[in-house]
Order: C-alpha cells, then sequence, then structure tokens
C-alpha cells in the first residue's frame, strides 16, 4: 500500500489549511505554517498542533529564552538576551531550537 501522506499533504494545500511561508536556511526545503482553516479541514490535527506549540512555548518561557505574561488574555511572546546566546543554543534540544528559531523568523516580519 502506498503512503498517503503527500495526497493529503496536497490536499491541505489546495484547500489553503497549510501555506508556505518561507525556506529553510540550512536545509533549502519549504517552511509551511497552518491556517485557520485546518480547524475545519482536521480539527484533531489543528488541536493537537496548537498543544504541542503551546507545550514548547512554556518549555522555552521556562528556560528563559522567552518572556510570555501567562495572566494576559492574549499574551505577548518576546525573545530573551539568552535566545540570542549561541552558547545557550548550542546546548538546546533540537525540537526546542528549531521551534526558537520559527518563533524567531515570524518575530522578525
Amino acid at each position: 500500500m502506498s503512503d498517503p501522506t503527500p495526497e493529503i499533504f496536497d490536499m491541505l494545500i489546495l484547500n489553503g489549511a497549510i501555506e508556505v511561508v518561507g525556506v529553510d536556511p540550512i536545509s533549502n526545503e519549504f517552511l509551511y505554517s497552518m491556517t485557520e482553516k485546518m480547524v475545519d479541514i482536521m480539527p484533531e490535527v489543528y488541536q493537537e498542533h496548537m498543544n504541542q506549540v503551546n507545550n514548547q512555548i512554556m518549555n522555552l518561557w521556562q528556560d528563559g529564552f522567552l518572556n510570555v505574561d501567562l495572566l494576559d488574555s492574549n499574551p505577548l511572546v518576546t525573545l530573551t538576551d539568552k535566545a540570542f546566546n549561541v552558547e545557550e543554543l548550542n546546548n538546546m534540544d533540537t525540537e526546542l531550537f528549531e521551534c526558537l528559531n520559527e518563533i524567531k523568523r515570524v518575530l522578525a516580519k
């Protein structure tokens, strides 16, 4: 049986649930982002993604890479000096490092 992933991925792009947001400077592969249309098309995937993003942001906040006002209903996320410290970045978990780089990319817009 063939892998259905490419067909699902194509369907999500064509329906506007994911979109190209840039190119990874290291791998030269496209970077994608979910849109709010994912809520209607695949709500369970959207919810899982949001849970993962929230957990990563909490971890980055706890580790001192981000400032987040958790008491605000719409908290503003900002970078700390530690988020630019090369020594600290070299010691990070790969998944959190990639998440932090995505946050930097979004905030730079």
